[in-house]
């Protein structure tokens, strides 16, 4: 099994000054220590359960540039981007600019968008739930061919609401044949749809019981579009805190083993989580001593390097 690691909160002590030199160690540490992938979350404000609007939030394709400067192993990426945030051309040159900076090292993420708070408040168009899914079909075919060959596809592309004249992409991504490509959310209908017939992974939320369920739904559709099930990388999302002795709420590290465990045996491959207090560096290498050598063996094999 996999492991990932989402910074989800940038309210470090030492304000904005200390951000860049905390977000540094934060990613340092956890790429030595042996995760697997590094995210950030694509948001502007900060979201409900997490904080107040007003906390810090970066920017999240140039933060991911910032880690690909500082690590040498993870793979990084946004968990998961909102389609209406960029342009489908620039979804696809900002994540190939990341994979050719990192020697190769980025996740394409991916999702129809949900806040409306800060969309309303930046000024960026929010439109209906239907057309945002139109919009992220759009991209997924639009990436799918800027990653083909060496430069992207010359032939003109048209989706249900854009139309890219010349689908050039120089330079091409180092990841072959294009960067993994992973659709955020548990939609039945349209997103596991989705991730079926253009994702190389998913991400789903929740315990073991809704894992099993979700990945059930996904089966069902790639068997209707003719996918092999397999061949998609299975992840799952969520958040907690660990010390070595547990209590107040948090895990100990065999307990996380356990869980992690339990959401193998339901199909996820790559457990990617948020942990209250990242900045403590402490945490991140007691899961890197105690608690990545013990899930290494779990579950199925990704299809993802």
């Amino acid at each position: 099994m996999k492991i990932g690691l989402q910074i989800d909160s940038f309210s470090w002590p030492g304000g904005g000054d200390a951000i860049g030199p905390t977000f540094a160690r934060v990613v340092q540490t956890a790429d030595e220590v042996g995760f697997d992938s590094i995210w950030v979350m694509d948001h502007f404000f900060q979201i409900r359960g997490v904080g107040r609007p007003e906390e810090p939030m970066l920017e999240g394709m140039t933060a991911m540039g910032f880690a690909a400067a500082l690590t040498k192993r993870a793979r990084l990426g946004l968990l998961v981007g909102g389609i209406h945030y960029r342009a489908p051309a620039l979804w696809v040159k900002a994540v190939t600019a990341l994979d050719v900076l990192s020697g190769g090292r980025a996740w394409f993420g991916i999702g129809a968008g949900w806040n409306e708070e800060e969309s309303v408040g930046l000024g960026f168009p929010f439109a209906s739930l239907k057309e945002r899914f139109e919009w992220l079909e759009d991209t997924l075919r639009f990436a799918h061919a800027m990653w083909e060959g060496p430069r992207g596809s010359e032939a003109p592309l048209r989706g249900t609401h854009l139309v890219a004249g010349r689908p050039l992409n120089s330079p091409q991504a180092l990841t072959r044949p294009h960067p993994p490509i992973i659709v955020g959310g548990g939609g039945e209908r349209k997103t596991l749809r989705l991730v079926a017939q253009y994702a190389d992974a998913c991400n789903v939320f929740g315990g073991a019981d809704n894992i099993r369920h979700k990945l059930a739904v996904l089966k069902e559709h790639c068997e209707i579009v003719g996918r092999d099930y397999a061949s998609i990388e299975k992840t799952n999302l969520t958040g907690f805190d660990i010390a070595a002795s547990g209590g107040d709420g948090r895990l100990t590290p065999s307990e996380l083993v356990d869980r992690m465990g339990s959401w193998a045996e339901a199909g996820s491959q790559h457990a990617i989580f948020s942990l209250d207090g990242v900045n403590d560096l402490a945490k991140l290498e007691l899961i890197g001593r105690e608690v990545i050598p013990q899930i290494r063996g779990l579950g199925s094999p990704s299809p993802i390097p």
